[in-house]
């Protein structure tokens, strides 16, 4: 059945709306209940992506070499850019043409592809909440760990063959690792430009090279058959470029392709000057977003300026910045010269999960810990990694908390009421250890014990990655339903149980005034 043009197909309880993670716990998922029906959609056969696994590091080698010797991105970017304008796949303005009413329904969601249950966890609940949604935006990482096109068919044709609309994805840093190349075939019909010049010898492009990771041959009639997993006509979308711009409805919705290191090229800056302008209501969607755990990342344009004073201007009249890349959900509505602009992070739409326990009490851009919104809540950030490193190491009676442990020393820690009532819990030292070991940071004033780096190893490179199979899996998606006077934004949890796949619970809902 083709998607509703009206958000008055939106899911809404006719009742009281099922609980979230910060009401109960059954609302995020710890207490038993029947496991999702996601299995069914997923192949027989499924390789668990390990980042713990020197090979899948060496693939994604490209990151590094570019923060040591440059990034070639930029040069890279205008040549695909250039290549679609040339061959008249694309205007100059890289304008996506659409027909949307002024009242329509969309879905975001970002950093997706590992393809496996995480993944998958997420897709009964996306396409229940996402009944009579237009299309879907995918900001950042459309396929891990590189984006070979060959991997596509498991990480994206195939968990999305039953959303009956298009999906519109911008380039996050791992599709990157693949030069765009599977990106730029699968989403834009584009063929691979001419070779870069050979660097010269001795230069740090020439080091660089000898490292860096080439583009993987695409087997065409592999990608073929898997297209045919989404070859509907209501499914049909082609992307410009990598970085885009899409008039739908009284929105301009404009997505930036932040390539390996998180920032954009010249001509990219200056595109994104001349889109941004004009009274229209505009939404930004990056790879790397502006606010992010508790710090202002302004996302620096080559030759000067940043992104967020073009998203800050009020002439441009942007409403919302939303970028994925971390993986989970943080919302902050900052005012700016007595306008709000509400700056999200929403990268929890299938990849592994980044703790959000290690954000300090909040206090950037005027928002305090009182307007701040995240999902996973720090307390179920925290029983997530303890059980996580409890099973790794073998230490689960002295790792493993619960739900109520970890809110407990969560509180104690940030001096923060908790979120959720927990049951009484006393704060041990055993408590305090795991906290302190897993980068619950500490209220301001008081010392960290910890050097931030060894925190950053367990809670960054050696992160959960796909280590974690079974509910709860705290994943996000938003549903954004567009009026000509507001826009109505609902975050949703997909924990992989099958209460949460049919009554998505909602974790955020907020609404952003157009007039």
């Amino acid at each position: 059945m083709p998607p509703s043009s009206s958000p008055e197909a939106s899911p809404e309880a006719s009742s009281a709306p099922p609980p979230s993670s910060r009401g109960s716990l059954a609302g995020a998922g710890w207490e038993d209940q029947e496991p999702g029906t996601y299995p069914e959609l997923m192949p027989e056969r499924v390789s668990n992506l390990s980042w713990l696994n020197p090979a899948t590091l060496w693939k994604a080698r490209n990151g590094p070499l570019a923060s040591l010797l440059g990034d070639p991105t930029g040069a890279r970017r205008q040549q695909w850019v250039r290549g679609q304008v040339e061959r008249g796949a694309a205007n100059e303005d890289l304008l996506i043409e659409r027909d949307d009413p002024d009242t329509f329904s969309f879905l975001l969601l970002g950093d997706t592809g590992e393809g496996d249950a995480p993944q998958y966890a997420v897709v009964p609940g996306m396409l229940k909440a996402g009944a009579g949604t237009r299309y879907t935006v995918l900001c950042s990482d459309v396929l891990y760990p590189v984006g070979s096109a060959d991997e596509y068919g498991t990480k994206f044709f195939r968990p999305y063959r039953d959303y009956d609309a298009p999906i519109y994805p911008i380039p996050g840093n791992h599709d990157w690792y693949d030069g765009l190349g599977g990106f730029m075939r699968v989403f834009c019909d584009a063929p691979e430009p001419p070779p870069a010049p050979r660097p010269r010898f001795g230069s740090a492009a020439w080091w660089r090279s000898l490292l860096w990771r080439a583009p993987a041959t695409i087997d065409a009639e592999r990608l073929a058959a898997a297209r045919r997993m989404r070859d509907r006509p209501a499914q049909a979308a082609r992307c410009p470029g990598p970085y885009w711009a899409m008039d739908s409805g009284p929105l301009r919705i404009i997505g930036i392709d932040t390539g390996l290191l998180g920032g954009i090229d010249r001509e990219q800056g200056e595109w994104l000057a001349r889109v941004a302008r004009g009274p229209r209501p505009k939404i930004l969607v990056t790879g790397s977003p502006l606010y992010v755990d508790g710090e202002h990342h302004p996302c620096p344009i080559e030759g000067g300026g940043t992104v967020d004073a073009i998203v800050r201007d009020p002439r441009n009249r942007f409403v919302a910045a939303i970028g994925g890349d971390i993986h989970n959900y943080q919302h902050y509505p900052v005012d700016v010269d007595g306008r709000r602009i509400e700056y999200v992070v929403s990268g929890g739409g299938g990849a592994f999960m980044h703790a959000t326990h290690t954000i300090p009490p909040v206090t950037v851009g005027g928002v305090t810990e009182d307007r701040f919104r995240c999902y996973p809540l720090r307390a179920d950030s925290l029983a997530f990694y303890s059980r996580l490193y409890g099973r790794r190491l073998r230490l689960r009676k002295l790792f493993d908390l619960t739900p109520d442990q970890a809110a407990a020393v969560i509180a104690a820690r940030l001096g923060l009421a908790p979120t959720r009532a927990p049951a009484a819990a006393e704060v041990t030292r055993r408590t305090r250890f795991v906290a302190a070991v897993l980068g619950v940071a500490s209220r301001p004033g008081r010392r960290r014990r910890l050097r931030l780096p060894v925190r950053k190893l367990l809670t960054g490179v050696l992160s959960p990655g796909s280590a974690t199979y079974s509910p709860p899996f705290f994943k996000n998606f938003l549903r954004l339903d567009v009026t000509p006077t507001e826009i109505r934004v609902r975050c949703f949890a997909a924990t992989g149980l099958r209460p949460h796949e049919l009554e998505p619970p909602v974790e955020d809902d907020f609404t952003i005034p157009l007039t």
